[in-house]
């Protein structure tokens, strides 16, 4: 995984800028107090970071991509930046009041030990903030229509809802809530559903290069043909029709949060 963000990481930061509203969201189910030490867990170039810190959050910032942190550190030297996985977390037990962690779960390799150690550096009933996807959100993308292996490869590396419960369960974290999130227009993190309602985003390559489906996952034939015929259901108004095939109300993506308990 650290291979697949040190490629895409130099122009990353362009495309994908921390956006207001899923910022604030993150702020209210983590509920932070005024004095605590946050944890981000895959926080990348540090976008979600850096938009945290300047709430007046103390935060760690920890990723397995040097190039990703390389970006991270040039935005903010006041964040405490780290090289390292969710798997094998170089803190004391109990170290931290808080973690988050946005569109990285399936990048782990062991969701067992990714969320043993979370718990472990985590203080009793701290939280635990996931922004992420399911399998079942991520069918229900009008993109599999025109990029149908891509999806499926992108799918397949998802954990579902169930096996991601059952970790955090078993790791010790007690789920308070999730919540539905539906693409906004005005998103400005440009991730791999930001043009549900504006297909013409995915014609820019730097949108499609900050996004690890198509820089990573995709096969570069399936996607110039899938943007050709894109383009033509633009240019005949068929992409409406299109789009409301895959209307649905499972969201498009999800906020889990979990909290530590204290047994």
């Amino acid at each position: 995984m650290s291979e697949k963000y040190d490629k895409i990481g130099t122009d990353y930061n362009s495309t994908r800028r921390a956006d207001p509203y899923l910022t604030r969201k993150l702020i209210e189910h983590l509920n932070p107090k005024k004095d605590g030490l946050y944890l981000d867990i895959g926080c990348g170039t540090g976008n979600y970071t850096h938009a945290l810190h300047k709430k007046g959050l103390q935060l760690i910032g920890i990723d397995p991509s040097e190039k990703m942190l390389e970006q991270a550190r040039l935005r903010n030297k006041n964040i405490d930046w780290r090289t390292g996985r969710a798997e094998n977390i170089e803190m004391p037990d109990h170290f931290v009041d808080g973690i988050i962690g946005s569109l990285t779960i399936h990048h782990w390799t062991d969701l067992q030990k990714g969320f043993g150690e979370l718990n472990r550096v985590l203080k009793p009933q701290g939280r635990l903030v996931l922004f992420t996807s399911t399998p079942k959100q991520m069918k229900g993308y009008w993109l599999n229509h025109y990029f149908p292996k891509m999806l499926e490869d992108s799918i397949v590396q998802m954990p579902d809802l169930e096996s991601v419960e059952k970790a955090m369960a078993d790791s010790g974290f007690r789920i308070s809530k999730t919540e539905k999130y539906f693409i906004q227009p005005d998103l400005t993190d440009k991730f791999l559903y930001c043009g549900k309602q504006n297909p013409e985003l995915y014609f820019d390559r730097q949108i499609r290069n900050g996004i690890s489906s198509f820089s990573s996952l995709a096969n570069k034939t399936e996607v110039e043909q899938g943007l050709v015929k894109l383009r033509n259901d633009i240019d005949n108004g068929k992409i409406q029709s299109i789009i409301d095939a895959y209307d649905n109300d499972s969201g498009d993506y999800l906020y889990l949060i979990g909290i530590k308990d204290s047994r």
